[in-house]
């Protein structure tokens, strides 16, 4: 199964990149996309299994919309409310996120942290 996690910015692939494998694409939007943007997105994603993790916020909202137009199918990833954004989530709380996508294969858990 190919998988793609889209997120925002570059500091919040980051934040993914920390405990997902490298075999998981992560792309960012940079912002709100334009048409040729998001066209761009659907290309590299379009044959994957996509989750959309976005900030919880207004920009993240109007983000997520456009992008469940483009990947209807899309699983949604939340950060909690308080939380400065994906990139301000702690670990813990994303690994909880992915288990509930039933991801763990592609899980790296952070030391001393155990798969549920």
């Amino acid at each position: 199964m190919a998988l793609t996690v889209i997120v925002e910015g570059k500091n919040d692939r980051s934040k993914l990149r920390r405990v997902l494998d490298d075999s998981v694409q992560i792309l960012c939007t940079f912002g709100t996309p334009n048409s040729s943007r998001l066209d761009s997105l659907y290309q590299e994603a379009k044959h994957d299994d996509v989750y959309l993790f976005l900030d919880n916020d207004s920009s993240g909202r109007k983000i997520r919309a456009l992008l469940s137009d483009l990947f209807p199918d899309a699983e949604h990833l939340y950060t909690r409310r308080g939380y400065a954004g994906v990139e301000g989530t702690p670990d813990e709380y994303i690994v909880q996120q992915l288990e509930k996508t039933d991801l763990e294969e592609f899980i790296h858990y952070p030391e001393g942290m155990k798969p549920l």
